[in-house]
């Protein structure tokens, strides 16, 4: 079993950056490919971005591509967003997920993963 708690949520300006951090806990000698989602008022959970098990290969949503960078500290069993140039459209929960079954092919549906945070708001005002 695998618990997730998000952190670093806060209310930002346009343009300003912001760094979101998961931190996991429970079982230890696993790993797991995690993954970033975000679901904003009256909208459906999308994804934002995943990491392979080794933090080898990771992939992006087309939304946030080239502003928001996804790492991984398994030593210190860690995943991290940092977020540059955000924009009102990224304003969100943000949610941090592992999935058990998968270790570089990485999904990115949020029914293709395990594990949940409880989510940590980001707001961004125009």
């Amino acid at each position: 079993q695998v618990q997730l708690v998000e952190s670093g949520g806060g209310l930002v300006q346009a343009g300003g950056s912001l760094r979101l951090s998961c931190a996991a806990s429970g079982r230890t000698g696993s790993r797991y490919a995690m993954g970033w989602f975000r679901q904003a008022p009256g909208k459906e959970r999308e994804f934002v971005a995943n990491i392979s098990c080794s933090g080898g290969s990771v992939y992006y949503a087309d939304s946030v591509k080239g502003r928001f960078t996804i790492s991984r500290d398994n030593a210190k069993k860690t995943l991290t967003l940092q977020m540059n140039s955000l924009k009102p459209e990224d304003t969100a929960v943000y949610y941090c997920a592992a999935d058990r079954s998968r270790c570089i092919q990485i999904g990115v549906k949020s029914d293709e993963y395990d594990y949940w945070g409880q989510g940590t708001q980001v707001t961004v005002s125009s």
